[in-house]
């Protein structure tokens, strides 16, 4: 009787595991099949995708922390959603995951292309939310998975996408020797997505706002989608240094 009930238990977790993961990972694939120069390595790949699950931790952390402090000397109700969200919540995850992104990657001898920014990036952000789904699902079951599906996982892996087309610029930049220009476009590759993280966040907490969150993922995911389309087929070595 009790393997019978143990073994429904872990079936249903692994269960709920899977609808966490494979939305994530089938946009990885997506993403990496749309390399067309030159593919990653899969050890990169991994490495990129656990840093995306220390990003998570790390911002965990860093969000409880400055969430003490923000509720301890902000009053005004209004005020303190905004910080939060945009200050607090959207500077904490996309600062650990670029913190990260740039720490294994800007001196790597396999970034030699500018889409290999985008590639980078949507791993880290999909490691970050591959971690983060299966940690609400397991709390709060599959109807979260599938919500989750169509709202964070997206929003994520756009989010990476924004960060990773201006990291790739500004590594290109950075390899032609124009460093203000790539200093502008690593404040980008931040600045761009925490605005586009925290605007998320806001949205979705408004009262009677389904109908505008719906379409503020639909409008980024397509802006998204069409970028990952165009930097892939407009891809450029950016290094003469080639495997």
């Amino acid at each position: 009787m009790f393997y019978y009930v143990v073994s429904a238990y872990l079936k249903y977790n692994l269960f709920l595991i899977a609808a966490a993961v494979i939305p994530a990972v089938f946009l990885m694939i997506k993403v990496y099949r749309s390399d067309r120069l030159e593919k990653e390595s899969p050890g990169l790949l991994w490495s990129l995708t656990l840093a995306g699950i220390l990003s998570a931790l790390i911002a965990l952390v860093s969000e409880r922390i400055l969430g003490s402090v923000l509720g301890a000397i902000v009053r005004n109700k209004q005020l303190y959603q905004i910080l939060l969200y945009f200050v607090v919540v959207a500077c904490s995850e996309e600062g650990a995951k670029y913190f990260l992104l740039k720490r294994r990657t800007w001196n790597s001898w396999e970034f030699n292309c500018q889409y290999d920014g985008v590639v980078y990036a949507v791993f880290v952000s999909l490691g970050f939310a591959l971690w983060e789904n299966i940690s609400y699902v397991l709390h709060y079951g599959f109807s979260t998975a599938l919500v989750r599906a169509v709202t964070a996982i997206p929003g994520h892996s756009c989010f990476g996408v924004f960060m990773g087309v201006f990291y790739g610029m500004a590594r290109r930049s950075e390899n032609i020797g124009q460093h203000e220009a790539a200093r502008l476009y690593r404040v980008l590759s931040v600045l761009v997505p925490v605005l586009l993280h925290g605007a998320y966040d806001y949205i979705a907490t408004l009262g009677n706002s389904t109908w505008i969150f719906l379409c503020f993922i639909a409008a980024i995911f397509v802006l998204a989608y069409c970028l990952v389309i165009r930097m892939s087929k407009a891809d450029r070595y950016i290094s003469g240094k080639r495997r």
